[in-house]
């Protein structure tokens, strides 16, 4: 203890924010973009046609491509199409176990003549992996997470006047100005704040406390994964070739007995082989929970094995906290305040560890401080332009180049370690706002190599992308001047 209750609370509240500062600002940023990852997905395959679709024969088109070339699969994962994702994508393995996953032609079922591109299912990834092998990145996830949870609450401790300081913001005062911007971004959104931390921490907290599942099933992940879903269940391969039974009468049966929510995603287990399975998963798009009916059939006789809706009020708790967090159920306006919600807490985030820095070098700076005040230029200002990056080169670079998604991912490295070394030989004072001027160039390079697809998608990502190239200008124009 620092010798009272509020003082133990600040060190905490410091102590934390240093320690995965910059870890939560990159997952708070990537997983702000990702509340559209399906509109992102969608500006990144200029290619599709905004003709109307339809999700039963998309997949149907989609099943059929993949039983004539992917055959040898051992599985294959279907998401069928929705209003804001009007096309099917396709994951199944390879021969050597790497998984691929393409956006598949609702006409035709095929790959060909699409970009290969993950499309926003990177940020979507990435915001809880960070790129890392499981279970490495989600296990770094979701301490962050947690100590987000009580950095939250030790700010809200320690701040006694925290919501009076909501109402005052002075501009021009330096870091006066900057901890009024902590306190004002950090009580705007509290509520949001606090609630994508939990049940961020939540969806992954089997990682956090394993011992229970280890107790139960003695290391047996598969019996767990049997106990939580019942009906995704699978059977081992017989060995025995075997033909898929005609898939559009099940999908039709599917939809029909799925009503109005209609299916969201089709499993094909053991494809090629007498004892392969169809599933379906129904949409739950209308609602807060991501529990969904499903229906399982047998793949080669068209026979219902399986009909199953999930019940019990724990697991019901669970796919709602869940469902609260990936927002799957907002409707535009509440995706657009998830957003905004989202970009306050990164910068509630930034100023925080801008605030660290700034007054350590003021009172007794020595080279560490240098160090982390120049590393906190190339993370804040460099994160967003590396995310840029990943949209340009899904524009710049050929469209025929093999393993193309994986060199566009690969950029947002390359820029990331440019703009970290940048920031560490240059003096922050001219990094902020030269950084800020790249950013705003790169944002408005993004909103016009998408306007020559006039569609409401490309038309709305270009408009905010060029709203935040005004804003990351007016960023470089006032940290200029300040400089």
């Amino acid at each position: 203890m620092k010798g009272s209750f509020r003082a133990s609370m600040a060190w905490l509240h410091t102590a934390l924010g240093l320690a995965t500062g910059w870890v939560l600002f990159v997952i708070a940023l990537s997983g702000s973009l990702s509340v559209f990852r399906q509109g992102i997905t969608r500006w990144m395959h200029p290619e599709l046609g905004s003709q109307p679709v339809d999700p039963v024969q998309a997949c149907g088109h989609a099943i059929d491509w993949l039983g004539h070339h992917a055959g040898s699969a051992t599985a294959w994962y279907v998401t069928c199409p929705t209003p804001d994702a009007p096309f099917a994508t396709g994951l199944w393995p390879n021969a050597q176990g790497k998984y691929i996953q393409r956006v598949l032609d609702p006409q035709s079922g095929s790959p060909d003549g699409l970009r290969d591109t993950l499309g926003g299912e990177f940020f979507y990834r990435f915001h809880f992996e960070l790129q890392l092998p499981y279970p490495w990145g989600r296990l770094i996830a979701v301490i962050a997470a947690l100590a987000l949870v009580v950095a939250l609450v030790t700010g809200i401790i320690i701040h006694r006047r925290i919501f009076s300081d909501f109402f005052i913001f002075r501009p021009n005062k330096g870091q006066r100005s900057w901890l009024d911007a902590h306190n004002l971004l950090g009580v705007a959104a509290l509520p949001f704040h606090l609630m994508i931390s939990f049940t961020g921490a939540v969806t992954l907290a089997s990682l956090l406390l394993p011992w229970s599942t280890q107790a139960l099933y003695h290391h047996d992940m598969a019996a767990s994964s049997t106990e939580l879903d019942p009906a995704l269940y699978s059977r081992p391969a017989s060995g025995q070739p075997g033909h898929l039974v005609p898939i559009l009468p099940l999908l039709q049966v599917a939809d029909r007995y799925f009503g109005g929510a209609g299916i969201a995603q089709i499993y094909v287990f053991n494809p090629s082989d007498r004892s392969a399975l169809v599933t379906f998963i129904s949409g739950n798009n209308r609602t807060v929970s991501t529990s969904a009916r499903i229906m399982t059939f047998d793949g080669i006789t068209g026979e219902l094995l399986n009909a199953h809706t999930e019940a019990r009020p724990v697991i019901r708790l669970y796919t709602f906290l869940y469902g609260l967090h990936v927002a799957r159920f907002a409707p535009a306006v509440t995706r657009w305040l998830y957003f905004l919600s989202g970009l306050a807490l990164a910068a509630v985030i930034g100023s925080g560890m801008h605030l660290w820095a700034v007054k350590r070098l003021r009172q007794r700076p020595h080279v560490g401080h240098r160090i982390v005040s120049r590393l906190n230029t190339g993370i804040l200002a460099g994160t967003p332009l590396a995310f840029a990056a990943y949209f340009l080169a899904n524009r710049l670079l050929p469209f025929t180049i093999t393993d193309r998604s994986s060199d566009e991912v690969r950029s947002v490295f390359v820029v990331w370690v440019l703009t970290l070394v940048f920031a560490l030989i240059r003096r922050p004072a001219r990094a902020w706002p030269e950084l800020l001027d790249g950013n705003a160039l790169a944002c408005l390079t993004i909103a016009l190599l998408g306007m020559p697809w006039a569609n409401s998608v490309t038309f709305g990502t270009g408009v905010a992308a060029l709203g935040l190239s005004g804003a990351f200008r007016y960023a470089a124009f006032r940290s200029g001047r300040q400089a």
